[in-house]
């Protein structure tokens, strides 16, 4: 009855029985029995997934539901939301994974006993793996996370401080509440009976606990206060729903455990989403079942969340080293932390703003490794959770631009060690918490915006990182990497001076040459090779010879300017007079070549002859008659495959663009494929080739795919290109002009003469593609003269 529950949109019913929108919209129109919507909107309704599974299967159009599928929409679907279904999901993973017999006995029977069972199950696998600790009131109840306190038999966290826990709320990353009211998850009664009524009464008792019992201490509390036990989870309410984190003040606003065992009401709803994960969990793993749903929800919501890519989680870890005690205080959805290499005794410590990402990041992180995790839900620069933690390694990826960063509150915190950061400076008091929170000699590795290297507001807190040896190293990234995607981002590498004397030289490197084409990312393997290849020979030596355009080490007492400018690029040498001329030769050569090329492809001369007389029809009359199939571009698809872009086709490019998440089926390219563009009034038609099938069709954008058995492709894309057909099939507003594509005409020809049409048009399309890549070429040789000329690596004949 639960699975009810779940609804599913039209889009979900075509991906689960495989076909398109339109066929689902038949079937509602056809079929008297289509299962009526209970949910959405009169445009964009949704419907039961079990009356649709039922209705699929009872007229053969459905053998048998994708397993990954069905978990997929029962998640999406969920009452409480998708982020509320997966932290359920991830408890039962982490069990699954754990003790895969105990799930098998729990999850045997009704709903309702699985919901009953499942919180004691839980807390007996997730204290452990969170550092929680048995009540000393002897009711067993465990503390699901540790925000403050918890023991691990491996990992002793360090003593609380006396100092106020503060944090920033990073709004790249905070998302709005998914309901209103998370903490009632459910109503519904449950006909068995002792079980579920002794959890609701224990989930009211521990929620009252939680208020009254904070896990960080005031300012007024003692230096060293003892440990104290953190209340029963499998009675504590979500952290999603815990009062204090909205309700209160956000300077004096305590972190809480980033998870807490669900209760028996709050997981029957996801019964029927347990049973899928797991079975989902026999084929692929638990952790890759996770993996699979977290992908997914982040995939379809791409807008909401500040993601982190792994490649450059992996070389921030690379930099930072081997740690048995990781921080990320702005841990998103744990993507650094889940990069850290693991290693026995482990402890990782996370904490997010948000509690449903601090939440799934905790999860994320006990099912990819063995430490013991230490999650938070709350403000980490306005209420650290950890503020007494000596960290081997800081990873931080933190918020940028933030003006609502506590400036005003925390004019007297003791982490301002390099100085107080202005209002419009977030980023350097989120490298001033990281070098606090680090143990002497640790390394703090942080993504950085490139302002933060020169802002005048910043540089007296620069210098003083300079100084005192704090500042290891500055690495300029390619355009790219990371979003902002617009912009080189930075890479900080800290380490909190200790008793040996500061090294007098900084580290600059710029990886910018590894930067991609178009919307591909830039050369990881190339970027992870030369930085990591030049911090190692730093760090061991204590300096850097110079590799031109590359990297060099820095004496502070050069950098210490008025603006102390970190930016490597202003202190970098140029490349190598040799490596400059060498380039611009091989451009020369590359250029000669193609313009040989291109001369060969020149057409022959133009024989004349009388106008052609030819029987005409349009595309709109093939549509009709089953010669080709005409596809629009859309606004959105689910599909993460480039995108063909009215500006790829006018330009001959490859596809560069991005579609927002949608559950709008993508229009993906094929072999043989005619795209045209519909705005800009020019007359072009480009082929879809071996280098642009599979890309998904952008705005602005046709699709004609013929049958070869009636139309030759190459015929019909030249035919198409013809001005006067372009001109009769155009209409023109103020500001545009736009093609009705179906009334481009083309004559009617046996398909032998299509393709010998089709063979000169072709031909005309290499010589085409060979002007414009001599063209660039040229464009690349004459810049790189004229910057050689101007900075000295090129002399004048």
């Amino acid at each position: 009855m639960q699975d009810n529950a779940t609804e599913v949109t039209a889009a979900g019913i075509a991906r689960l029985a495989g076909v398109g929108r339109a066929a689902v919209s038949n079937w509602r129109r056809r079929h008297a029995d289509f299962p009526k919507p209970v949910g959405g909107t009169e445009t964009s309704p949704s419907f039961a997934l079990a009356e649709v599974e039922a209705w699929l299967s009872k007229h053969g159009k459905l053998a048998e539901v994708p397993l990954r599928e069905r978990v997929w929409q029962q998640l999406a679907g969920h009452p409480e939301g998708p982020l509320t279904a997966l932290v359920h999901a991830g408890c039962v993973l982490l069990l699954i994974h754990e003790r895969p017999t105990v799930w098998l006995d729990a999850s045997a029977g009704s709903d309702a006993r699985l919901a009953a069972v499942l919180p004691g199950v839980l807390e007996e696998v997730l204290a452990p793996r969170f550092g929680g600790v048995n009540s000393a009131d002897g009711d067993g109840g465990v503390n699901a996370a540790v925000g403050a306190g918890g023991v691990n038999s491996s990992v002793t966290p360090p003593p609380v401080n006396s100092a106020p826990a503060q944090r920033l709320v990073n709004p790249s990353r905070t998302l709005p509440p998914v309901n209103p009211a998370p903490a009632v998850h459910s109503t519904a009664k449950v006909e068995e009976p002792a079980a579920t009524a002794a959890t609701a009464a224990t989930a009211a008792t521990a929620a009252t606990a939680a208020t009254a019992a904070p896990f960080v201490t005031s300012a007024s509390a003692p230096a060293t206060p003892p440990v104290t036990p953190a209340p029963p989870a499998a009675a504590a309410l979500s952290a999603m729903a815990a009062p204090e984190l909205t309700a209160a003040p956000p300077a004096t606003t305590a972190p809480a455990p980033a998870l807490r065992t669900p209760t028996g009401p709050q997981l029957l709803p996801s019964a029927p989403l347990l049973r899928g994960a797991a079975e989902l969990a026999a084929e692929m793993g638990a952790r890759q079942t996770f993996e699979f749903l977290l992908g997914r929800h982040l995939d379809a919501n791409p807008r909401q969340y500040t993601l982190t890519p792994a490649e450059l989680a992996g070389l921030m870890a690379d930099l930072a080293g081997p740690a048995r005690t990781a921080l990320d205080p702005a841990c998103g959805t744990g993507a650094l932390l889940r990069a850290v290499d693991p290693r026995p005794g482990q402890a990782l410590y996370a904490q997010d703003s948000a509690p449903e990402l601090a939440a799934l990041s905790t999860l994320r992180l006990a099912l990819h490794s063995r430490a013991t995790v230490h999650g938070a839900a709350g403000d980490t620069l306005r209420a650290d959770a950890h503020p007494g933690l000596h960290a081997d390694v800081v990873l931080c990826h933190p918020p940028f631009n933030e003006r609502n960063w506590g400036h005003d509150e925390l004019a007297y915190d003791p982490r301002w060690e390099y100085g107080f950061p202005a209002r419009t400076e977030s980023e350097l008091a989120w490298v001033q918490h990281a070098l606090a929170r680090l143990t002497d000699g640790g390394t703090a590795v942080l993504l950085m915006p490139p302002a933060a290297a020169s802002r005048r507001s910043g540089r007296r807190i620069r210098a003083d990182l300079l100084r005192r040896g704090a500042l290891r190293a500055v690495v300029a990234l390619p355009v790219g990497a990371a979003p902002p995607y617009n912009i080189p981002l930075h890479l900080w590498v800290l380490r909190r001076p200790d008793r040996t004397p500061a090294t007098p030289e900084v580290l600059l490197v710029d990886s910018g040459q590894f930067a991609g084409e178009g919307r591909g990312g830039p050369d990881w393997e190339a970027v992870r090779e030369a930085v990591t290849d030049a911090w190692r020979a730093f760090t061991r030596a204590g300096r850097l010879a110079e590799r031109p355009g590359l990297a060099r080490s820095v004496p502070v007492i050069e950098l210490l300017d008025d603006d102390v400018d970190l930016a490597p690029a202003r202190h970098l040498p140029p490349a190598a007079v040799a490596d400059g001329a060498e380039q611009l030769t091989q451009v020369r050569e590359r250029l000669g070549a193609t313009l040989r090329l291109t001369a060969e492809l020149t057409p022959p001369p133009a024989a004349p002859a009388p106008p052609a007389r030819w029987p005409l029809t349009t595309v709109g009359e093939l549509a009709r008659g089953g010669a080709l199939v005409m596809r629009t571009g859309g606004n959105g698809g689910h599909a993460r495959v480039p995108v063909l872009t009215d500006h790829d086709v006018l330009a001959g490019t490859a596809p560069s663009g991005t579609l927002p998440e949608s559950e709008e089926e993508a229009v993906l390219t094929e072999p043989g494929d005619v795209v045209v563009p519909v705005l800009g009034g020019g007359s072009v038609a480009r082929v879809i080739d071996g280098t642009t099938q599979g890309a998904a069709l952008g705005r602005n954008l046709v699709l004609l795919r013929p049958d070869a058995t009636a139309l030759d492709p190459w015929f019909l894309a030249g035919f198409l290109r013809g001005t006067a057909n372009n001109r009769q099939a155009s209409s023109y507003a103020s500001t545009a002009t736009r093609l009705d594509v179906r009334r481009l005409q083309l004559p009617r020809l046996p398909l032998e003469e299509q393709r010998r049409y089709g063979a000169r048009f072709r031909a005309l399309d290499e010589f085409e593609r060979a002007l414009r890549h001599a063209s660039r070429l040229g464009e690349q040789l004459v810049r790189g003269m004229y910057d050689g000329l101007t900075d000295g690596t090129v002399v004048p004949a």
